[in-house]
């Protein structure tokens, strides 16, 4: 069974996350944000369920640790908290974190998003160190909808096999994508990747993450 660990300064929250989780997974608590870095490097959890506003060490100041550490790094970190998520959602995506759930919580939907996260293999995570990089990209390829487009985006957030961006576009699962680098004379071609994650479905702006499926030398990591 999988190990989740919920950092939560809220007694009585911590024991309904507990409750509605335990029939799927181990969870691991504290109310001690303190605490909850030495609980993730001893227990290491797949997935981490982090309030924001606590006493002594913010969920903003831990959830960039996590990210931020090499042991702890690719754990997905899901952020639940009473505050609006349209506020925070951004700044924490860029921390590091895989999602943003407003209390309370629909539960439906978060062990939806959990289940969704632990289908990619750790051994995946672990293939390929991500890097945070600046580039331009072009994709090109057909929506949800099965409609055509040519689309300018940027990540921060990329690695040998592949990258993070965020698109006002609903693009199906698996789905592939040409993929070029954009520049200020020309565009070069630099592979064909699959969409392997979709964080935020239910927003106009979605975040996925690609796997590349076959890429050239003009990548601009390369194992």
């Amino acid at each position: 069974m999988d190990k989740i660990l919920i950092v939560d300064d809220d007694d009585a929250m911590r024991g309904l996350m507990k409750m509605r989780l335990s029939d799927t997974y181990e969870t691991i608590d504290t109310g001690n944000p303190v605490q909850a870095l030495g609980l993730a490097l001893q227990h290491k959890p797949r997935a981490i369920l982090l309030d924001l506003m606590m006493p002594d060490c913010s969920g903003f100041e831990l959830c960039q640790s996590f990210h931020n550490l090499s042991y702890t790094t690719r754990i997905p970190i899901f952020v639940v908290t009473g505050e609006s998520a349209a506020k925070y959602r951004d700044y924490m995506s860029n921390l590091g974190a895989a999602d943003f759930f407003e209390k309370p919580i629909d539960f439906v939907k978060l062990k939806s998003r959990l289940a969704a996260e632990l289908q990619i293999r750790p051994s995946e995570r672990r293939k390929h160190v991500r890097v945070r990089m600046k580039l331009i990209l072009k994709l090109k390829g057909a929506d949800e909808s099965k409609r055509s487009f040519e689309q300018l985006t940027t990540t921060e957030n990329v690695s040998a096999g592949g990258f993070l961006c965020t698109l006002a576009l609903a693009l199906s699962p698996d789905s592939s994508f040409d993929v070029l680098l954009s520049g200020a004379s020309h565009d070069r071609y630099v592979g064909r990747a699959r969409v392997v994650r979709r964080e935020a479905p239910d927003t106009p702006w979605q975040r996925y993450a690609f796997q590349f499926v076959e890429r050239t030398p003009e990548w601009i990591l390369q194992d």
